[in-house]
């Protein structure tokens, strides 16, 4: 079946204000001509490289419409979605921690949701193998009440919710493997058996003090939740073995009906939000072994939603990778930096002592 590629241009147009990376400009932060890290074109550039390379023709590509106020209700309460669209509807500002939006913020990102929905009830209601939604403003960091880390509205869990809603599975996983700790989506479905959240990120990235191996959720959700700090510099080898030994067999034992992966590409080697050293590689791998899981557990239904990644030149060649592994096409975008970030990997010795602390992780689960 074929592959689903969920955009809308709007999305593009989401605007963080004036930032300069992650500071605020104002006393001694001088203004930068690129803003905020979470900036349209790493988006935009992901969308035009499958343009330009023709994996584009193979997938099959589409909108949607924003999600619905009940659909966010289910999240979200209301006295936060009042807040978000009054401030929206008065030309924007700051309702969180770094999460800047401009007018027009609150329709945006619930059109953000909107992708990630479409992309999900289209999996499950068995129109396409897999898809991809290029969601923007991002979603993973943002609790029901408080927004964070460029996220304003949660879209895996909004998406999870509409799904639910409508009969279309009642087992989810998702795999979150930004670089940065899912701890929006862990806090929505913490204390929830029916989804399980999985979470392989720079220990103590961001948030500092969210993400630890100790966090399994609480009452029914005890056990459904699994944390996989990991140092920084893991690097290619390291990630594929933290998926082989923890991610992948909780997902196999929980049996989800479908597994949505938080796609986020800063864990990618000149990332200016991470020290991981992931390549397109890492990612392509990752997929490939995402497929192959989904295959023997629920049929194959795998959605992708895009999170972090701020590397404007990069970020597209990794979602290239993805899209090229989920849709099985021999149209490739050769990475640029495939003779250097190898050269960049750890050494024989870092991945023995990360055999150890991922030994020792799979110990306390």
């Amino acid at each position: 079946m074929a592959t689903g590629f969920f955009w809308e241009e709007r999305c593009f147009w989401h605007g963080g204000g004036n930032y300069a990376g992650m500071l605020p400009v104002g006393g001694l932060v001088q203004p930068l001509d690129g803003g905020l890290p979470e900036s349209p074109e790493t988006k935009r550039r992901l969308k035009n490289l499958i343009e330009v390379t023709g994996l584009a023709r193979e997938l099959q590509m589409f909108g949607a419409d924003p999600a619905t106020t009940d659909d966010l209700l289910c999240v979200h309460p209301a006295t936060y979605l009042d807040r978000f669209k009054a401030l929206s509807d008065a030309g924007g500002g700051e309702l969180g921690r770094r999460t800047p939006f401009g007018p027009g913020g609150y329709e945006i990102a619930a059109l953000s949701a909107g992708l990630a929905k479409a992309a999900l009830f289209s999996v499950l209601q068995g129109k396409l193998g897999n898809a991809y939604a290029l969601s923007r403003p991002p979603g993973h960091h943002c609790l029901p009440d408080y927004p964070n880390g460029f996220c304003l509205l949660n879209n895996i869990a909004i998406a999870i919710e509409a799904a639910r809603a409508a009969g279309l599975a009642q087992r989810f996983a998702v795999l979150d493997w930004d670089v940065h700790h899912g701890n929006g989506t862990e806090a929505v479905f913490y204390d929830r058996a029916d989804v399980l959240t999985v979470s392989i990120h720079q220990d103590r990235n961001y948030p500092m003090d969210t993400g630890a191996v100790a966090d399994r959720g609480t009452g029914p959700g005890l056990g459904y939740n699994l944390n996989i700090p990991l140092p920084p510099g893991t690097g290619h080898k390291g990630y594929l073995a933290a998926m082989d030994r923890l991610a992948l067999p909780a997902i196999r034992n929980f049996a989800p009906d479908v597994l949505i992966i938080a796609c986020g590409f800063d864990a990618a080697a000149n990332d200016p939000l991470g020290r991981m050293l992931a390549t397109a590689e890492t990612f392509r791998a990752m997929t490939a072994q995402v497929m192959a899981l989904t295959q023997d557990i629920c049929d194959g239904r795998l959605v992708m939603v895009h999170e972090g990644g701020y590397s404007e030149s990069y970020v597209p060649f990794c979602g290239h990778a993805v899209l090229q592994e989920m849709s099985a096409s021999r149209i490739t975008a050769p990475d640029p930096f495939a003779e250097v970030f190898p050269l960049r990997q750890p050494d024989a010795g870092f991945d023995a002592y990360l055999d150890n602390v991922i030994a020792d992780m799979a110990g306390k689960l």
